[in-house]
């Protein structure tokens, strides 16, 4: 297949883009990161087209916009994206044009020549998403970036423009058919991660079994954007509580404007260590016993599948995609979102039953591992064969 993958960023996009390039499809990738990067994914040059200069202006007005300074850029630099991505899709005929919310109307003008306009959504439905968001300003008294009116009208036009919508988990998926979305536009296509990076050898497992079973200190991680919509207000509850006891809370991730008045406390019972390399990412993993993940509202969270793979428990929310292939009591456990009580709960039943504890983290080793982007990708070519086809939509269980 010929495909076109548009993304303002990059969120999954270079695994798939690769990994459906090594399967043999003719695949090109329209992005605003530099090409030098893409290519370190495996993808040849000449497949990559890049507006690098829009993703170094979008960080400087982001950057001003959180100082206070300049408003709101995201509809000026959504449309020139768009833009600059629908003059060159145009250019050429396409099997599938897989297009990013946000930056897909202009993409999906009835000229560009495709047999089907495909978009992936990577939260949940954006009226979803905003009124979660808009009760966690009302809870925590925190202003907060929500989605504003522009993107929301924009999106969903093109949830309405697009052939068929890609979603990234069971709780995005059920956000949409609860906003009306029909049935026969919706694929779910839950996420990979490279295992081999992040794959603990057995001698990080054996070392994790004996600090459990040692009753040393559980090391609980997180590794995420530290923003009020992953949790951290619920966290800095969580680590202020128990990190007096038998706990040590890591955080990891770029840290959000609004956390400057939250983010003194977290620091007080956790070490924030703030935005890692990817390449940091796999020794943290190593070195947790833990991983902790109460996100109000995701799409699926690439690190879920990185900690997965890494061997370690997972306590996370039913707002992601981590229901899709935890086994709660398996290996890890789904708990509400808003509720620290009942993650504290969950942990400190971590530190009583250390023996139980440390079986599952060895069952997880083994049993237990998340699936790679070839996979991913794989099922990406099913969606896309259903969608040229109009057949059922592919929605396969992933465990």
């Amino acid at each position: 297949m010929k495909i076109a993958i548009v993304v303002h960023g990059r969120f999954h996009a270079f695994d798939l883009a690769c990994e459906l390039h090594r399967l043999g499809h003719n695949v090109h990738l329209y992005t605003n990161y530099p090409k030098w990067i893409a290519t370190r994914f495996g993808l040849p040059e000449s497949n990559i087209h890049s507006l690098w200069i829009h993703g170094f202006i979008s960080r400087i007005l982001w950057l001003l916009y959180n100082l206070g300074v300049a408003p709101n850029p995201e509809s000026w630099l959504n449309q020139w994206f768009a833009r600059w991505a629908y003059s060159h899709v145009k250019c050429q005929s396409w099997d599938i044009v897989h297009c990013w919310s946000g930056v897909a109307e202009e993409v999906f003008s009835p000229d560009v020549i495709t047999k089907t306009h495909l978009m992936v959504r990577g939260s949940a439905h954006i009226r979803e998403q905003a009124r979660i968001l808009q009760e966690e300003v009302a809870r925590t008294g925190v202003n907060l970036l929500t989605p504003t009116d522009w993107i929301i009208a924009r999106e969903e036009r093109e949830y309405e423009t697009a052939d068929h919508i890609v979603v990234l988990s069971r709780f995005a998926y059920q956000t949409f058919l609860a906003r009306g979305v029909p049935i026969q536009k919706l694929h779910m296509l839950p996420l990979g991660v490279r295992i081999r990076k992040f794959l603990a050898d057995p001698e990080v497992t054996a070392a994790r079994t004996r600090r459990i079973l040692n009753g040393e200190r559980l090391r609980v991680l997180y590794v995420g954007n530290v923003s009020l919509q992953k949790g951290m207000w619920d966290l800095a509850r969580i680590a202020a509580e128990l990190s007096k006891g038998n706990f040590e809370f890591i955080v990891v991730g770029a840290i959000a404007s609004e956390m400057r008045d939250i983010l003194p406390r977290l620091r007080s019972h956790a070490r924030v260590l703030g935005k890692r390399r990817q390449r940091e990412l796999p020794g943290i993993y190593d070195g947790s016993d833990l991983f902790i993940f109460p996100t109000l509202q995701d799409g699926f969270a690439g690190v879920l599948t990185q900690a997965a793979a890494s061997g370690l428990p997972i306590l996370a929310t039913t707002n992601c995609g981590a229901p899709d292939f935890i086994n709660d009591g398996a290996n890890g456990w789904i708990l509400p979102i808003r509720n620290p009580e009942a993650f504290m709960e969950r942990l400190l039943w971590c530190d009583s039953h250390r023996k139980e504890l440390a079986e599952m983290t060895t069952r997880i080793a083994s049993e237990f591992q998340p699936r790679d982007w070839v996979d991913v990708a794989r099922q990406f070519e099913s969606i896309c064969m259903a969608a040229t086809s109009n057949a059922a939509p592919e929605t396969a269980h992933v465990g």
